[in-house]
């Protein structure tokens, strides 16, 4: 599959979704202090350039252009995937971004904003794997070992889309962040990495052809910000969400992010 045709597969970020009004009708938020965590290990969604030490990336100029448009003031922390949920939900921060599905479980605990991106999963390998080349192969594959963080929609598409629906497989190895993941991949700790396209292709990228992509996409998930329950910034967030969609602000990021920017270069 080539990248373009990949990217297009994996990636359906402008999703339909009503015209909104223009930025200047647009809540005010009168410069208030907005505290968003993420988790920095999500390429091209958020992460680390290695060349300048900033966090950049396609939520961070998302959320950056959100809080311009509300006039609010950005605070960026970081906490680890598997402590964010239930920190967002204890009021520790505002806003919560790094490519998080949305699941009627999670909403539960947190609210959701609108989706402001689609996207589908994939394998990630070792460019130089031959042994299996979709799921279908690598479930027959006995001796694979996928790496997953728990909880993840990765983790529950390996259960129930690639092995045999136990969560307390042996065949699944789990780990604290999703960097961890691929690191385990590329040192041979595991076989297979699930991602969705846009974080892949990411890792493809910088990798100089030490991984790949293989097989079809084995789901679709939508993206939203997380929130505290009830919070007071859902409303104007999928007010400035619509709005980035109308007027093309998002279809720029998509093609800055997935397109135009080279991992590691």
């Amino acid at each position: 599959m080539t990248k373009s045709k990949l990217l297009l597969a994996a990636m359906v970020a402008c999703l339909l979704a009503p015209v909104a009004a223009l930025a200047d009708n647009l809540p005010d938020l009168g410069g208030k202090k907005v505290v968003v965590v993420t988790e920095n290990a999500y390429p091209p969604l958020q992460f680390i350039d290695k060349k300048t030490g900033k966090q950049i990336g396609w939520e961070y100029d998302a959320m950056d252009e959100i809080a311009k448009r509300l006039n609010f003031k950005v605070e960026y922390q970081n906490t680890s995937w598997d402590a964010m949920i239930q920190a967002v939900s204890d009021n520790q921060y505002n806003i919560g971004m790094t490519g998080i599905t949305i699941k009627d479980d999670r909403k539960e605990k947190v609210d959701f904003s609108d989706p402001y991106m689609r996207s589908e999963q994939f394998m990630l390998v070792r460019g130089d794997e031959s042994r299996f080349t979709d799921a279908k192969s690598f479930g027959a594959f006995k001796d694979g070992l996928i790496g997953a963080q728990p909880g993840t929609t990765p983790f529950y598409t390996a259960v129930y889309s690639v092995l045999d629906g136990n969560e307390q497989n042996p065949r699944i190895k789990l780990f604290e962040t999703f960097g961890a993941t691929v690191q385990a991949l590329k040192t041979g700790d595991v076989d297979v990495v699930l991602t969705d396209g846009t974080a892949g292709q990411g890792y493809v990228d910088a990798s100089e052809g030490k991984l790949k992509l293989i097989g079809g996409p084995l789901g679709t998930e939508d993206f939203g910000f997380i929130f505290p329950k009830g919070s007071d910034l859902v409303k104007p967030v999928n007010a400035a969400i619509a709005a980035l969609k109308a007027d093309g602000t998002f279809d720029k990021l998509n093609k800055k992010w997935f397109l135009d920017y080279k991992m590691g270069q």
